[in-house]
């Protein structure tokens, strides 16, 4: 066992630490704050499309935590694997932002079950440039998901500094709640995530709950678990002018009840149980029909990739074709609208490190129904902002859904109380709580570092 990870070993049995609420206060005026940190997404770029291939909330959780870094005056350059021939080596994303793609493996054709082989080429490529600077160029490696925790291992031991994980999904919570038919993460990956529990000085959970799965299935050591919950870019997702008036924009029906999915279209985020339970409630009020509108939007991913045409089919099988609209991934300015034209969100996901799109939802002044799984207890209030159900039984989904079809008023009634709920989750304060983690672990390498002489 490595010193770091032995040492890891002797913290546990402590409680993990939420944002704003460390117990060494006292040194948040001594310590400075990272200049420059290396920031690691291998599979996904913050370039890309959310609702696209792999790109999903990980990549809005990057791209707004990075912008609200610099905005504090840490700068970030963020790698990952270029997918197509042509890219510039480095691209603004922001004053205080780069991102700089890394060539490693065929721009085209690897799925990311295909990138563990390629992590040595990225580590190369992050390693090349690095080599062009002064040495304490980068005073910290933040890495998102597992694969990129191995490149941000090893480059953290090269340049002595500390490395901070967010780990985002864990094969083995998914392994646990696995749809019908999905395809279980393989053990390479557990091996590989228990390795970088192991070596980071510090990890991100976005709840409480995520903090005591890392620590009952990889044995993480409380101390340095920090919670910190992911924000929504308040500016962007707000009711603004209203649900007629996206309804309009949309050319969807101004009194419709429409149930909205938003998200990659794969077994893990269940938009098999909204099309079920829609088919329930038409099959019990068949005057639902004419009134109701059910969009999908977003593309297939994932294990979704096999069948991409399986929903459709399913659609077409259950006899709500004329109901569904199915539309592609769509930039965040136009997702907005499709969550404010909505009557309800619902998110029926087998597994959800947080949920993003609910809070990014209720902003938006759009209730939720979302499976009570992950992090959605935390981004939904049951009974106020949404509803939570326990389970993926479609009937059970088509019962929260009634009231929305039936009780005048609930929709603007849980919406408003929705918006409020939301404007609690800043991106502001997640940096702000991030750049804690980093101080944090800062100083604890450096103490470490003095005692060893």
């Amino acid at each position: 066992m490595s010193q770091h990870a032995s040492r890891l070993g002797g913290l546990r049995g402590r409680s993990p630490v939420p944002f704003g609420g460390h117990p060494h206060a006292r040194f948040r005026r001594v310590l400075r704050r990272p200049r420059r940190i290396a920031m690691l997404s291998v599979h996904t770029s913050p370039l890309h499309q959310p609702g696209t291939g792999d790109a999903g909330g990980m990549n809005v959780y990057i791209v707004e935590l990075a912008r609200r870094l610099a905005a504090l005056d840490i700068e970030v350059e963020i790698f990952t694997r270029a997918t197509t021939g042509g890219l510039e080596p480095s691209v603004e994303l922001t004053p205080g932002v780069l991102v700089r793609h890394v060539a490693a493996g065929p721009y085209e054709g690897l799925a990311k079950e295909d990138l563990p082989a390629q992590l040595c080429a990225f580590t190369h490529g992050v390693m090349q440039q690095w080599a062009g600077h002064r040495p304490g160029y980068y005073d910290l490696v933040h890495s998102h998901y597992w694969l990129s925790g191995h490149v941000g291992w090893l480059a953290a031991e090269r340049w002595g500094v500390p490395l901070v994980h967010a780990m985002h999904t864990m094969a083995k919570v998914k392994n646990a709640s696995l749809a019908a038919g999905d395809t279980p993460e393989p053990a390479a990956r557990v091996i590989g995530e228990q390795q970088i529990v192991s070596a980071a000085d510090r990890l991100i959970a976005n709840t409480a709950e995520e903090a005591d799965e890392l620590v009952r299935h990889y044995e993480a050591a409380r101390e340095r678990l920090a919670i910190v919950h992911p924000g929504v870019n308040l500016e962007r997702f707000r009711p603004a002018d209203g649900r007629a008036a996206a309804r309009a924009r949309l050319g969807l029906p101004s009194d419709a009840l429409i149930p909205l999915f938003a998200g990659r279209i794969q077994p893990l985020k269940a938009p098999d149980i909204l099309l079920h339970a829609v088919a329930r409630l038409l099959e019990e009020d068949p005057s639902l029909r004419e009134r109701m509108v059910v969009p999908v939007v977003g593309g297939p991913s994932g294990s979704g990739l096999t069948k991409p045409e399986r929903l459709h089919k399913l659609a077409a099988r259950l006899g709500i074709c004329d109901v569904v609209r199915f539309r592609p991934p769509v930039a965040q300015d136009e997702l907005a609208d499709w969550y404010r034209a909505a009557s309800v969100l619902v998110m029926p996901s087998y597994s959800e490190s947080f949920g993003l799109v609910a809070v990014e939802a209720q902003a938006c002044g759009t209730p939720v129904v979302a499976a009570s799984v992950g992090g959605l207890p935390v981004a939904v209030r049951d009974g106020v902002s949404g509803t939570l159900v326990d389970g993926h039984d479609p009937a059970d989904y088509a019962r929260a859904l009634r009231p929305f079809a039936d009780e005048a008023g609930r929709v603007d009634r849980m919406g408003a109380a929705a918006a409020r709920h939301a404007r609690s989750f800043g991106w502001d304060t997640a940096a702000a709580a991030t750049a804690e983690v980093y101080m944090e672990a800062m100083r604890e390498r450096r103490r470490l570092r003095s005692a060893h002489g």
